[in-house]
């Protein structure tokens, strides 16, 4: 059993009137008092209904989940932070399994599993699939795998928060803290959990195709300091394949009759070619930078 009082509840909203009330009952029930609401300016009365039900509302000053977050640190002083959106999806009842993690000593941030018990209707298979991709590309790009590198149910400290470099302002969020785990060797469990439907009238804030190209653009991106092997090297590689295949065109059209000369396209051939080699010796510096890094902070912990 978890002790509620170095607990912070953090839920960031946006027009979750229907199902905050419920939310904020569900772990103020189970003796969580301490409940912050950062609202992201919802029109629907969430804060209204947040505060009546006794959780401390935050107006955050931007917009979007990821703002939100940064900006919920500043307002939480427990030892404990567990996260989780409004909608009514994720369940009260499974806080004490995430907590139980931190608590025991031995990690330092939890993801909760939405993949090992979700309701029937819960997630399209189109937002199934998706979420498959990138779990897949995360943990081949970035070395781990977290099973559910975007699930909304999250328990961490609030010191390991503190090292984290933040700069998502939607649900890219989530992924950015996959990733920051991983750079920062933060002890991560993953924890099963019941992912339900949304309710009735409560309607999402996610947009499928939107959404999901920024967050395939973040997990790129932040390739650049954790692999930047892949991140350099799969640029230099299509470029250098690019090349290959100029070349051979080149070549084919110079060598069988008539003979036919492309000057303008050996050289674009060549460019392409040498640019790729460079792009992948500046990725096998770059990982090697990164690998000493890791080491000479490990060695001064």
């Amino acid at each position: 059993m978890a002790d509620r009082d170095d607990v912070c509840v953090l839920i960031p909203t946006l027009n979750e009137a229907e199902t905050i009330g419920e939310v904020i009952d569900g772990f103020t029930s189970r003796g969580f008092e301490n409940v912050l609401v950062v609202d992201g300016d919802s029109t629907d009365g969430t804060t209204d209904v947040a505060s009546e039900r006794g959780a401390r509302v935050v107006q955050q000053s931007g917009t979007g989940k990821g703002q939100a977050i940064r900006e919920a640190l500043d307002h939480v002083e427990s030892e404990y932070v567990l996260m989780l959106d409004g909608d009514g999806t994720y369940r009260p009842a499974d806080a004490d399994a995430m907590l139980e993690p931190l608590l025991d000593g031995e990690y330092e941030h939890v993801i909760g599993d939405r993949f090992a018990d979700m309701e029937s209707g819960a997630m399209s298979r189109f937002n199934r699939f998706g979420n498959g991709m990138f779990n897949w590309v995360f943990r081949h790009v970035h070395g781990e795998n977290f099973e559910d590198i975007l699930s909304g149910y999250r328990a961490f400290t609030r010191e390991s928060m503190e090292n984290f470099y933040l700069n998502a302002d939607g649900f890219g969020v989530e992924t950015e803290m996959a990733v920051e785990c991983v750079k920062h060797d933060v002890p991560t469990a993953v924890v099963p959990i019941r992912y339900e439907a949304r309710p009735d009238g409560s309607d999402p804030n996610l947009h499928p195709l939107h959404d999901g190209g920024v967050i395939l653009v973040t997990l790129y991106q932040l390739a650049k300091t954790n692999n930047p092997l892949f991140y350099f090297g799969s640029v230099g590689a299509v470029s250098g394949l690019f090349g290959v295949g100029i070349a051979g065109y080149v070549a084919y059209e110079w060598f069988v009759p008539p003979r036919t000369s492309h000057e303008v396209l050996a050289v674009l051939a060549g460019v392409s070619m040498l640019f790729g080699v460079q792009l992948l010796m500046f990725g096998v510096l770059s990982d090697l930078i990164v690998t000493l890094h890791r080491e000479q902070m490990r060695r001064l912990e």
